[in-house]
């Protein structure tokens, strides 16, 4: 089997991008397509991976630059990749992953994060949410043209698979699927996590700094408790903003490597997750770490973590109804009250580890690639 795993870009450490790593262990050998890659703001372990980026990747390798070119140079040079000679094309996509030409019969499997976020929730941008009229307009004359890409794009796509069911309904609304979509649960590499026996005075953030992420919600929570100390570990577009809100009790780190992230995961009272998210490695990670999540209790953390009921030692989080200061506090506050277990919660993130993942999703290829090699060879004895 001559398989391609194919990522929308690779310039910055996330969720998605985790998941192209665990595509590289289940097929090592497989080259990695993408619009452009930065190996000095992503992750170090693709260093060692065949990484193929587009021509609009060999001048764009910023993030930055991305989101500001992407709209049209991005998309041409994604629709002008051409992947020829391979039976089964894995791609890791909320946008344009999907977008790249195959041969005829090649088996193409998304696993689809989320329809594009831009395209099909564009209210969740603050650009677009915030803006005058007429910036609205012409967001919304590209937006259905990026539309009209999308969905075309998707119909190349033999089978889907997403990170939870939270997201289901998303693909189906946009993209109508002929067969069933796949549910695989992204996964924690937990041997890159340990138990501390010393925890620390903080509390804990990891995000990119966005509009949806709510780290702002994080801070202005801790401006009502100047007792306690909160570290947030990140980097984005509000990052300024947020350190103008910032009270002293609040530090904020980036550029960590992963032993010092490990570190702070380690020895912190809790992990705080403010936002929605369709799924979120981060809660599992600070899990392995055996360390409890404070969450707002939507999205993808209703199948990855245990919530709070009466039994703090039977849990690995509590949850917030929602996204307002004296939610959060609340939940805080009933953390502090509360005894949980560091063993049981770094026993429950060990059903989400690396190697189940890798293995579910060869055994997924591997089970569709076999299926039609059987209907190509019916179709040509009949």
């Amino acid at each position: 089997m001559n398989i391609a795993i194919v990522q929308d870009e690779i310039v910055r450490k996330g969720g998605a991008e985790q998941v192209v790593l665990s595509f590289h262990n289940a097929f090592p050998d497989a080259p990695i397509y993408t619009l452009n890659y930065n190996p000095v703001t992503s992750y170090p372990e693709f260093k060692v991976c065949n990484i193929k980026t587009t021509w609009f990747g060999k001048f764009i390798k910023s993030e930055k630059n991305l989101k500001r070119f992407f709209f049209p140079f991005g998309i041409m040079a994604m629709k002008q990749l051409y992947l020829k000679g391979f039976d089964v094309i894995l791609q890791s996509t909320t946008h344009c992953a999907k977008y790249i030409k195959t041969d005829p019969g090649t088996i193409v499997i998304t696993y689809c994060h989320t329809p594009f976020r831009l395209v099909w929730n564009p209210e969740s941008y603050e650009a677009i949410s915030n803006g005058g009229f007429w910036k609205r307009k012409l967001y919304y004359l590209i937006i259905e043209k990026l539309k009209s890409i999308d969905k075309q794009s998707a119909l190349r796509t033999d089978y889907f698979i997403t990170n939870s069911r939270t997201v289901v309904p998303r693909i189906e609304e946009a993209y109508n699927p002929s067969l069933e979509i796949k549910v695989i649960n992204p996964s924690v590499k937990c041997d890159n996590f340990y138990i501390s026996e010393n925890i620390g005075d903080y509390y804990l953030v990891v995000s990119r700094f966005e509009f949806y992420k709510k780290v702002d919600l994080v801070i202005e929570t801790f401006k009502l408790m100047p007792d306690k100390k909160l570290i947030v570990v990140g980097k984005g577009s509000r990052e300024k903003e947020l350190k103008e809100i910032a009270g002293d009790n609040v530090v904020f780190l980036s550029g960590l490597s992963a032993i010092e992230l490990a570190n702070l995961y380690a020895n912190c009272k809790a992990f705080i997750f403010p936002q929605l998210e369709d799924y979120g490695i981060t809660p599992l990670e600070a899990n392995a770490s055996g360390r409890p999540v404070i969450a707002y209790g939507k999205g993808g953390v209703l199948e990855t973590m245990i919530p709070l009921q009466e039994d703090a030692s039977k849990a690995t989080a509590v949850f917030f109804p929602k996204q307002t200061v004296e939610a959060l506090k609340h939940a805080i506050d009933i953390f502090e009250l509360s005894n949980f277990d560091s063993q049981f919660i770094r026993k429950h993130a060990e059903e989400f580890d690396d190697t189940c993942f890798v293995k579910k999703i060869r055994d997924f290829v591997d089970e569709k690639y076999r299926t039609h090699d059987k209907k190509n060879l019916i179709a040509n004895e009949a």
